[in-house]
């Protein structure tokens, strides 16, 4: 048996604001929504694709992301050019999003794939890459992969 991602849960504090920010800035759609004021939650996708959840949102986190703390370390999304990721940069700087670092960056010396790095509203690590045309961008760190350290 071979083991797949099925989907990524994310806690976050404010339902509606992280809605807002993965629905309306990064685009997926809501497959399925809780209500009920102590069991809210999101199943979110591709509304085109097979209606299989790609993230989840529960809304149960009592602070904001810590990078100290086991667990998640980062979430990578991937798209299929660095002018989509680009697209994106220009999306989430309009919105207000602290960039890691800036502009596209290649994942390591030499890599042809590279991205931006970037928080969510509560504070989450993520990263939207693609896995070519980023060859000759910056890269943060020479002796780590980007996505490591941010």
């Amino acid at each position: 048996m071979t083991l797949r991602t099925g989907h990524i849960g994310l806690n976050v504090t404010d339902l509606d604001r992280s809605l807002a920010f993965y629905r309306d800035l990064l685009g997926f759609g809501v497959i399925a929504e809780g209500k009920e004021e102590e069991r809210r939650y999101a199943f979110l996708g591709s509304l085109a694709g097979d209606g299989r959840p790609v993230l989840t949102l529960w809304q149960q986190a009592q602070g904001s992301y810590d990078k100290a703390r086991a667990g998640l370390h980062h979430l990578a999304l991937e798209v299929d050019s660095v002018d989509r990721v680009r697209e994106y940069e220009t999306a989430l700087g309009d919105y207000g999003v602290d960039f890691a670092h800036e502009g596209v960056v290649a994942h390591r010396e030499g890599s042809a794939s590279g991205g931006i790095f970037f928080h969510d509203p509560d504070g989450t690590r993520l990263e939207i890459y693609a896995p070519s045309g980023a060859e000759g961008a910056p890269v943060p760190s020479s002796t780590a992969p980007t996505c490591g350290f941010f």
